[in-house]
């Protein structure tokens, strides 16, 4: 869209948020938003791909592009969530890179560069949770100076709490100095380049997560069948009816997806199908069946199907789903 099909006004910026697993990407992503787009585990590497969340600032629209926690991996799926981390980063304005307080913090930094594998270009870094701390006693101040000795591209550095806020107008307010004129790419009021079909994948997931616990490792994936939108009229947002399949490793880990007599999967469904309904505005029929598929992680036609397309190291895998 052309600048003059805009306010003259209008403002852009597009920042990757970068780091390592359960630095807290998906809660500072949500508390910028103002509500719940990425979803949020206590375990690690619970986001697989990059995509955008857009929101505005006044006139400046700032879009945050989501990515997975970088980590040293062998297996076919971590390369490949590797693999949209640095894709997440590629043609940004700036890079965010979330370091956790409560770490070893250089030790976590080096890790992250040695795992991400690719130059960083314009770079923020993001100290998270200090609600943790004596917010009065952190001085972070040294640890920057080691930071840019391993990447001198760093520029500014902010400690904020996604939980109470702590921070966050200030980086918003550097945010929007450093925004450029430009046209919104989200002018219409959407909030991400990814369907409804992609968030009902991931609502679906990360319900099985929070109600598996311990229970299951993250052997689980969620592919959709069929997702059709009825609607009765114009002014109805009418209904949208959903087949999902989770996928598991092995046949034992089904049955603890489905539950006695079908009690964990029915409330996998409930608590996803309220998420997804606060999403479309509209009604949800939502049936979710547990399918066993022997090492999907390692699977190219089920991993294309998630979204993870292959990278330079990718293996030769098997494609028979």
């Amino acid at each position: 869209m052309l600048l003059t099909d805009q306010h003259p006004h209008n403002k852009a910026i597009m920042i990757a948020v970068l780091g390592k697993p359960n630095v807290g990407k998906s809660s500072f992503i949500n508390h910028l938003l103002g509500f719940d787009l990425s979803i949020v585990s206590s375990k690690p590497q619970t986001t697989r791909n990059n995509f955008h969340c857009a929101f505005t600032i006044d006139r400046t629209e700032v879009v945050l592009v989501d990515t997975p926690g970088v980590h040293s991996t062998s297996q076919e799926i971590n390369k490949r969530m590797n693999g949209q981390a640095q894709m997440g980063s590629e043609g940004v304005d700036i890079n965010f890179v979330l370091v956790d307080l409560m770490t070893d913090m250089v030790l976590e930094f080096k890790e992250f560069m040695k795992n991400f594998d690719a130059p960083l270009g314009r770079t923020w870094i993001i100290f998270t949770k200090a609600d943790l701390l004596n917010k009065e006693t952190i001085n972070v101040a040294p640890i920057v100076a080691q930071l840019k000795e391993i990447c001198p591209s760093i520029e500014k550095h902010f400690v904020i709490s996604a939980k109470d806020g702590h921070n966050i107008h200030e980086l918003t307010g550097a945010i929007q100095d450093v925004a450029i004129s430009g046209p919104h790419l989200y002018p219409a009021g959407d909030v991400s380049n990814k369907s409804e079909r992609f968030f009902a994948t991931e609502y679906i997931r990360e319900q099985a997560f929070r109600l598996l616990q311990e229970e299951l490792p993250y052997e689980v994936a969620v592919v959709i069948d069929e997702y059709k939108d009825v609607k009765k009229d114009d002014m109805s947002p009418g209904a949208s009816h959903i087949s999902a399949s989770i996928l598991v490793n092995r046949p034992s880990q089904r049955a603890i997806v489905v539950g006695r007599s079908g009690s964990v999967i029915k409330e996998i469904g409930i608590n996803a199908r309220k998420k997804i309904e606060a999403m479309t505005g509209g009604k949800v029929h939502l049936n979710l069946h547990v399918k066993v598929s022997p090492k999907w992680f390692n699977n190219n036609y089920v991993l294309d199907e998630i979204g993870l397309p292959r990278t330079q190291n990718s293996a030769r895998v098997w494609r028979k789903k």
